[in-house]
């Protein structure tokens, strides 16, 4: 019961690591708010487990600030903030992916670490305490072929990650990444281009422990880092990977 008596907003949390995330908190004690664009499956997995689901687009701003909204009309603070919602671009040479797939990965992916902040760090700031967690990716630190705008939006969210830490440790607010190497997500079958036993194994093949990071296994990070024992960390990104980066 780590993060008993703490609330957190989860984006992206109605699926894949952002589940697995949800899930843990929950156990954990916390009081969860499921915020992602798919109304419907947020709001089965909050009945679930007993939390509370928003629904919210965050690469607009308007839809962040309602959530923002939504938070404060729930509790007093948000003590934690979890940006998971992602989206990558099928493997493609990466002249011929479209201006409109790269806007559109660069707004999920990073444009909506900016608009929460903008959203929710001043009150954050208020309260003198809180942790934000961004998910970005080993793609950020060992970029994969083909997957290059999306490689660029995971680096940026690292290094995002490290500005914010040292600009907001003087307010007391610890900000940290998790970079996990491809999942049993929705995600897995844009990564690879196909799912197949062949590519899954050529895939596995390129992390030691061979096997993919489960939710499970972001949940348990996730809830390490957003946690007290995590007091005195702050600007990492934790490699969640099976030894891929090494």
């Amino acid at each position: 019961m780590r993060l008993k008596g703490k609330t957190a907003i989860v984006t992206g949390g109605a699926s894949g690591f952002g589940a697995g995330i949800v899930r843990r908190f929950v156990e954990e004690g916390a009081d969860v708010m499921i915020a992602d664009i798919n109304a419907a499956a947020a709001a089965d997995l909050a009945e679930d487990l007993g939390a509370r689901h928003q629904q919210v687009d965050v690469a607009r701003s308007e839809s962040v600030a309602a959530m923002a909204v939504a938070a404060r009309d729930m509790w007093e603070r948000v003590d934690i903030l979890v940006n998971n919602a992602g989206i990558t671009h099928l493997p493609t040479p990466l002249e011929e992916v479209t201006e409109a797939e790269f806007d559109h990965v660069l707004a999920v992916n990073a444009k909506s670490v900016f608009l929460t902040a903008k959203h929710f760090v001043p009150a954050m700031k208020a309260a003198g305490t809180g942790a934000i967690l961004n998910v970005a990716s080993t793609a950020g630190l060992s970029p994969r072929p083909r997957l290059n705008w999306y490689n660029a939006s995971k680096g940026w969210m690292i290094t995002a990650t490290k500005a914010m830490a040292v600009e907001l440790a003087p307010f007391g607010l610890r900000v940290n990444a998790l970079a996990p190497v491809a999942g049993e997500t929705p995600l897995l079958k844009s990564f690879m281009g196909e799912d197949t036993p062949e590519m899954r194994a050529k895939f596995l093949a390129t992390i030691p422990l061979g096997r993919f990071s489960q939710p499970e296994d972001m949940g348990a990070a996730a809830a390490f880092l957003c946690s007290d024992d995590a007091s005195m960390i702050t600007g990492v990104a934790l490699e969640v990977d099976g030894g891929r980066c090494i």
